[in-house]
């Protein structure tokens, strides 16, 4: 059972429970009962649950896209650069390499965290989204002693709404100093 179904099940029995529960009520405070407003608060009760089963059970479909890379040099990679679902966007990690020349930025830690930010912003953009809609960003480091520095360029591309973010060190590939990933929401 998925948790959309759950929690539309959960909302429907507690509903119910409710509605038997003043209906119960309602007939022992009154001896005498008016059957006409018995009438339509049972009318009442069933369009309610009606509506409610007619909202709960409608299927959600989750539409779900591999968004090839715009980069001629990445076509016929084993991965995607950027998954769709629904409104979100999964973005692929990137590393500080400029796509125009093959090669990683040269410069430091820097120039890489600013590389692999101007990818995103590509991938982002050519996806429909921004840097003000990533919502998480995994950081992963090849030298955690490179946290500072990495930071203080991370900070002049999210200037208000900090995204979550996870960070922590491993081996790169090519060599690089950094790379990022992102989730963000489509605009």
């Amino acid at each position: 059972m998925n948790l959309y179904f759950y929690i539309n099940y959960t909302m429907i029995k507690t509903y119910l429970l409710f509605s038997l529960e003043l209906l119960i009520s309602y007939l022992c405070q009154s001896f005498l009962l008016n059957l006409i407003v018995m009438k339509n608060y049972l009318k009442l009760i069933l369009g309610i649950y009606i509506v409610v089963i007619t909202a709960c059970s409608t299927p959600v479909k989750t539409e779900l896209e591999f968004l090839q890379s715009q980069e001629k040099t990445k076509l016929g990679l084993p991965f995607s650069d950027a998954v769709k679902v629904n409104n979100m966007l999964f973005l692929a990690g990137q590393i500080g390499m400029d796509h125009t020349v093959r090669k990683l930025a040269e410069g430091g830690i820097e120039s890489e965290t600013a590389q692999v930010f101007e990818n995103i912003k590509a991938v982002l953009e050519a996806n429909g989204s921004d840097l003000d809609h990533v919502v998480k960003c995994t950081v992963i480091l090849a030298d955690i002693n490179d946290f500072a520095a990495m930071n203080k360029v991370y900070q002049s591309y999210f200037k208000e709404n900090f995204p979550a973010r996870t960070t922590f060190s491993a081996h790169l590939v090519a060599g690089a100093k950094i790379e990022i990933e992102a989730i963000a929401v489509i605009k």
